[in-house]
């Protein structure tokens, strides 16, 4: 049996997070990435991201801690978990492997938080958290 993951975008995923309050975002890029590109800045909708690497930097091997840190934030098995990273990849992998463990609402950030990349090799330009000016800040 194939494993689908539904996916939204940042924008769809910001609008569910404002309205549902068992929603969360969880951001799975690496400490690097928080502390230099930036992190989703829920405080305007009083929530806060959740930052747990789905791989740990700079191996970048899987971590093997992730359900553990996850249900360390009181996370509920069928609360509704939205997992971003940087374009759409490690997140989706991330609500893969909880959906295995048996929570039952995970979705994918699909364009995550900087976006595709554009014909010129950047990304931010096309789609993403940042492009679609989301909150966010410096960690």
């Amino acid at each position: 049996m194939k494993l689908i993951i539904k996916k939204f975008s940042s924008l769809e995923c910001f609008k569910i997070l404002s309205i549902n309050p068992n929603s969360h975002l969880i951001d799975v890029r690496t400490e690097p990435e928080w502390n230099y590109v930036g992190i989703p800045d829920l405080s305007s909708i009083k929530k806060q991201a959740l930052c747990i690497s789905w791989k740990i930097y700079p191996e970048m091997r899987v971590n093997n801690n992730f359900e553990k840190q996850i249900i360390k934030f009181n996370i509920q098995k069928n609360n509704n978990l939205y997992f971003i990273c940087r374009s759409g990849n490690r997140s989706y992998d991330a609500a893969k492997f909880l959906i295995s463990k048996g929570f039952a609402n995970c979705f994918n950030v699909s364009d995550g938080f900087e976006g595709k990349l554009n014909q010129h090799h950047k990304r931010t330009s096309m789609d993403g958290w940042k492009f679609h000016n989301l909150p966010w800040k410096q960690q």
